[in-house]
């Protein structure tokens, strides 16, 4: 029904939001200054013991704080009575006084049409649900019980049978004196190509009556007793009444048990809803003959918040699964997703209750899994990420589909949760490949440094100057958003050595990369411990730090800094690996060679300090300090080229 323009500014303008939901709500009297339309109460949505639920009474609108719904005072009646949108405008019309519009003429038509419709649908329910009880109808009944359904299951749900035969319901309804034009319309008869009388749509099939949120008889679903039909399931096809991507079996009842707070499930078929319902689970519907569609999804979210979807835990299961996750996906709101119950492989949620039992389904749907992990088991169930080309793919498929998701704030969310994941994947022990600091060969003892080593930075690793590093890079980064975003990999792979800069960089890798990240990691683990950072002395001096807001001046801090890094660390693993070669008589001349192309490279990342260090020339002419170089005289002191071995001295 179209209402005419300005009906509903009327009602709004007539109506007192904070009457309408103070009929649900106590308000908090502390923070609520009625004065003003200014209005709080825990909210009505979710439990909470806090007044988080904000209405403002002048401008007609409510919004929570904490789950986020929002709405006017038609889309509280509809959450909260959970009733269509018409039905919300009816009950807020009686309440303020207004008569609901009347229907123009072709408006009305077109309803007493669909009106004949149905009267004739509910005729064909009742000459099918008479034929289940006849002679004809022995098979169909004896399936059915042993599917577990008794005489007053089947009267629950109205169950029938449609004979074998060409035309009983036809010349049944034409006895009754309905129309041809109408049992035609009605998808209960085709026209036939020989110029005969239209026949039957459905033969010798147990039928079920499908009808609309309110009730009506506007299709059926009907289940072969031939093993070799064609079609096991058949449904009507689509009509005036019946659009079978806008309709879900047990509509109706599922939508008063979800709002009693049981939980909305979704099967795949007829049975399993039935199934479900007769054991219990009142909230149950499923889709006619169809995927899932979006009109599905807004169906099911006026129902309920979280519907679960219950699947085959087969292949295919898996498939289905995931088709209606990238559906979901870009019409996800705040408060509004779904869930996923996996049923045990060959089984689906009929035969789960029947072999093991109502506690064993509950079970199954108290531990379905958010979209979230099903959208990361897609991408890595099965699948080694054992070099970078792999974990770059992984990435950018996870980026691809959180992509799609329109809301800003769930887009968020999801990207903090795939973090999560990709840090817990990678971070425990590392990627195949990755050499750590201290790495060595399976089986081998790490070779200590000798006595007579120098303490020389290199022996000593040089910890504070990595961890002078590792807080101007988080530092840079805080306080300049939008560089997370840019060097969001190199701070998703910096190995910090403090750990308080590695509990820092995990808060920071949980933030939205495009906003400031200062609010959310305070929030996360206090303030002390970015205090702690910006007090250091040479992060307090650092220009990007002091003066943030230049992006090419943080872009370049960043850059120099990692790349320092970078370089110091490959130079140390070069080092680690040099003294395990040594123990494992693999030294010999390239291993000079190695060394002072690392020194080189350290050299070029501006490593050294060049108003502090002394310098000399090493080999291939690369500079490198001179505590370097008394370490690498160390560690050539100890390779005897004289014998071909090329083994450590004194070994």
């Amino acid at each position: 029904m179209s209402l005419p323009p300005g009906f509903l500014d009327e009602l709004r303008n007539r109506l007192s939001i904070a009457d309408v939901v103070g009929r649900k709500v106590m308000w908090d009297n502390r923070k609520s200054n009625p004065a003003k339309g200014d209005l709080w109460a825990p909210c009505p949505f979710h439990q909470e013991k806090t007044a988080s639920f904000h209405v403002d009474d002048r401008k007609g609108y409510y919004y929570c704080f904490g789950c986020h719904a929002k709405g006017d005072a038609i889309s509280f009646v509809r959450e909260t009575e959970n009733v269509d949108f018409m039905e919300a405008v009816k009950i807020l019309a009686g309440e303020a006084g207004m008569p609901m519009p009347e229907r123009d003429p072709q408006a009305q038509q077109k309803a007493d049409r669909r009106a004949l419709l149905a009267e004739v649908m509910e005729q064909a329910v009742q000459f099918f649900r008479l034929q289940l009880k006849t002679g004809q109808g022995a098979a169909a009944r004896d399936y059915l019980a042993g599917r577990g359904l008794d005489a007053a299951a089947l009267d629950r749900w109205e169950i029938g049978f449609a004979p074998p035969g060409w035309s009983h319901l036809w010349e049944h309804l034409r006895g009754k004196g309905v129309e041809a034009g109408l049992i035609v319309d009605a998808g209960l008869a085709r026209k036939s190509d020989k110029g005969r009388d239209p026949y039957d749509v459905f033969r010798n099939r147990i039928m079920f009556p499908i009808r609309d949120a309110r009730g009506r008889a506007i299709a059926f679903g009907g289940r072969a007793m031939d093993p070799d039909d064609n079609a096991k399931y058949l449904n009507s096809p689509e009509t005036e009444l019946f659009d079978k991507s806008r309709v879900l079996f047990n509509h109706g009842p599922a939508r008063e048990a979800a709002g009693k707070s049981q939980p909305l499930i979704v099967a795949e078929g007829y049975m399993d809803v039935i199934a479900l319902s007769e054991a219990g689970f009142g909230a149950a519907v499923a889709p006619l003959g169809t995927a899932v569609t979006e009109h599905h999804l807004a169906l099911l979210w006026r129902m309920a918040d979280e519907p679960v979807i219950t699947l085959d835990g087969d292949t295919a299961g898996q498939r289905a699964a995931m088709r209606v996750i990238d559906l979901a996906l870009p019409l996800l709101e705040a408060g509004k997703s779904l869930r996923f119950a996996m049923m045990p492989e060959g089984l689906d949620p009929d035969d789960v209750l029947r072999r093991q039992g109502r506690a064993a389904l509950e079970a199954l749907i108290g531990a379905a899994r958010p979209m979230v992990e099903l959208l990361w088991s897609r991408e890595t169930d099965g699948r080694s990420f054992d070099s970078p080309e792999r974990r770059a793919a992984l990435d950018k498929a996870l980026r691809d589909r959180i992509a799609t998701i329109r809301d800003a704030s769930i887009r968020h969310h999801y990207g903090a949760a795939i973090k999560e994941m990709l840090w817990q994947l990678f971070r425990p022990g590392r990627p195949a490949g990755a050499r750590r600091a201290g790495w060595r060969p399976r089986g081998q003892v790490p070779v200590a440094p000798r006595p007579d080593t120098r303490a020389s930075a290199l022996a000593a690793g040089r910890a504070d100057e990595e961890t002078i590093r590792e807080a101007v890079i988080l530092a840079v980064v805080i306080r300049n958003p939008g560089m997370l975003a840019e060097f969001l990999h190199e701070i998703e792979t910096l190995e910090c050595r403090d750990p308080a800069h590695a509990t820092i960089r995990d808060a920071l890798l949980r933030c939205d990369p495009e906003a400031d990240p200062t609010p959310a990691i305070t929030g996360e683990i206090g303030p002390a411990p970015l205090e702690k950072l910006f007090s250091q002395p040479h992060v307090a001096i650092t220009p990007a730090v002091r003066r943030p807001g230049d992006a090419d001046k943080a872009r370049l801090c960043l850059a120099e800094e990692l790349a320092k890094m970078k370089a110091r660390r490959g130079h140390e693993h070069e080092i680690a690996e040099a003294i395990e070669d040594l123990a494992s008589d693999l030294a010999d001349e390239r291993l000079t060679r190695r060394l002072a192309q690392s020194t080189a490279a350290m050299h070029r990342a501006g490593q050294q300090q060049e108003d502090r260090t002394e310098y000399e020339t090493g080999p291939n002419g690369a500079r490198i300090n001179r505590d370097e170089r008394d370490a690498l005289d160390a560690l050539m002191d100890r390779i005897d080229y004289g014998r071909g071995g090329r083994r450590p001295k004194g070994t």
